[in-house]
């Protein structure tokens, strides 16, 4: 056999200091870099992500579960529009997760031939990756006023919900 098909079959590491060498870039050194980036990465205590007054957060975790919140019982309703834009936009207007489009007649067809009640329903207790809108920020009329428009634009015919008469003023 000659030197030169011997010589072939080699690799670059042919003495033990060499794979000495190889071994220490190869493994060690990595492994100094990460404990080098962990620790300048946790260095200093930072606020969670989003937190921009983490006194505020502490306070907020650690409050009592119940809390009292009072609203203003005699403004006028908001009309469907209004609630719509407030409270079903961000996810209606894009159709995100699976919540039927603003105006998509198609998307929108089986729900109406379901019946108003039945769309206000579920609209207040929630249905499929939708949470309850009952209960938050707007009346259960209002909400039901939201469905109307909605259900109106992909070709409901539905009238806008009015307060009963002992409530309007």
């Amino acid at each position: 056999m000659s030197d030169h098909a011997h010589d072939s079959h080699t690799g670059p590491i042919r003495t033990p200091k060499q794979l000495w060498w190889t071994a220490i870039f190869a493994f060690v050194v990595p492994v100094i870099l990460i404990m080098g980036l962990v620790a300048y990465v946790t260095r200093t205590p930072k606020p969670q992500a989003g937190v921009a007054n983490p006194e505020l957060a502490v306070a907020q975790r650690i409050q009592k579960v119940g809390s009292v919140e009072l609203r203003d019982a005699n403004r006028p309703l908001a009309a469907g529009e209004e609630v719509y834009k407030a409270q079903c936009a961000a996810c209606h207007a894009a159709g995100l997760v699976g919540a039927p489009k603003f105006g998509d007649k198609g998307a929108w067809a089986p729900r109406l031939a379901q019946g108003f009640d039945t769309l206000v329903n579920s609209a207040l207790k929630g249905k499929g990756a939708m949470g309850a809108q009952g209960g938050g920020a707007f009346r259960d009329l209002e909400i039901a006023r939201a469905v109307a428009y909605m259900a109106n634009a992909a070709g409901g015919n539905f009238p806008e919900p009015q307060a009963p008469a002992d409530e309007k003023k």
